[in-house]
């Protein structure tokens, strides 16, 4: 049994979810509402407050997918009931951020400014307080598409190893190489 698929997902009070004849998992909630896909094989019910995911045989396939399914129904509740928040950071001097009608404008070091038209889901703010490093905060209630904006941004100007510079998550740890003279 799949130790990630055998947990029941429980349902927060203001959330339904409901499963289609065709396995399309609907969850509306307090900030949205997410659909899912579910392949033909993984049964998904509701029992209690608690939605189920059951695979039909214990075929490597069947169960990758019992796992994957499950955490990305868990997702979906935990999104439409409280969202996700992703505060990106950015190092260096002269680097900016304003967040206007969905579009993101970066300046972080190249010649040119970058200006990247986000989705219409996510939400973003910009945050630039002086002698403070500014701060992009992404919100959204999908996880998938979060993530993947953000990693977007994130690889705009990666982080290099000997200055620290660059964007990265809030909090997030920068290992630092020493640079030529330590080798001395």
């Amino acid at each position: 049994m799949s130790r990630i698929g055998k947990l029941p997902v429980t349902l927060p009070e203001k959330v339904e979810l409901s499963v289609s004849p065709s396995n399309l998992v609907t969850v509306k909630g307090p900030k949205g509402t997410l659909t899912q896909q579910v392949d033909v094989d993984i049964k998904v019910s509701v029992e209690d407050g608690k939605v189920v995911v059951a695979r039909p045989t214990e075929q490597k396939r069947h169960k990758a997918l019992h796992g994957l399914y499950r955490s990305l129904i868990s997702n979906m509740v935990q999104g439409v009931s409280q969202g996700y928040k992703v505060e990106l950071e950015l190092v260096g001097v002269g680097y900016k951020a304003t967040a206007t009608n969905n579009i993101l404008e970066l300046s972080l070091g190249y010649s040119h400014g970058i200006f990247l038209k986000l989705p219409s889901e996510i939400s973003a703010s910009a945050l630039t307080e002086k002698g403070k490093n500014p701060i992009v905060t992404l919100e959204c209630i999908d996880k998938q598409l979060i993530g993947q904006v953000s990693a977007k941004i994130r690889s705009l100007r990666k982080i290099e190893p000997y200055k620290g510079k660059g964007v990265r998550f809030k909090g997030e740890v920068v290992r630092r190489k020493a640079g030529k003279t330590a080798s001395k």
